[in-house]
């Protein structure tokens, strides 16, 4: 079973930085594929982005490409989502997951999750 907890969510004006931390349990971290999600009231789970085990592949949602960045650092068993440039639409709670069995762009497909950590931007 992999825990998911992440850290960093908070209040930040609009152009301002935020860097969210998500932490796992599992010392085979490593081998996860990992992705983001973010949820706003009133609608669905979306997709932020997604890197892969190695590293060597990584995606992001249209709405964020350019401003976020997601790393990892596999001997901390941690995946970060640098956010850039924050906009009053980034709004939401954001969510780390693990293991995709389907595609990665789609929420369902993810094993584990986090509890979520509400990030609020303001103007």
């Amino acid at each position: 079973q992999v825990q998911l907890v992440e850290f960093g969510g908070g209040l930040v004006q609009a152009g301002g930085s935020l860097r969210l931390s998500c932490a796992a349990s599992e010392r085979t971290f490593s081998r996860l594929n990992m992705g983001w999600f973010r949820q706003a009231p009133g609608r669905e789970r979306d997709f932020v982005g997604y890197k892969s085990w190695t590293g060597g592949s990584t995606y992001y949602a249209d709405s964020v490409k350019g401003r976020f960045t997601i790393s990892r650092d596999n001997a901390k068993n941690t995946v970060y989502l640098q956010m850039n440039s924050l906009k009053l639409e980034d709004t939401a709670v954001y969510y780390c997951a693990a293991e995709p069995r389907a595609s990665y762009r789609d929420y369902n497909a993810y094993v584990y999750w986090g509890q979520g950590t509400q990030v609020t931007v303001s103007s």
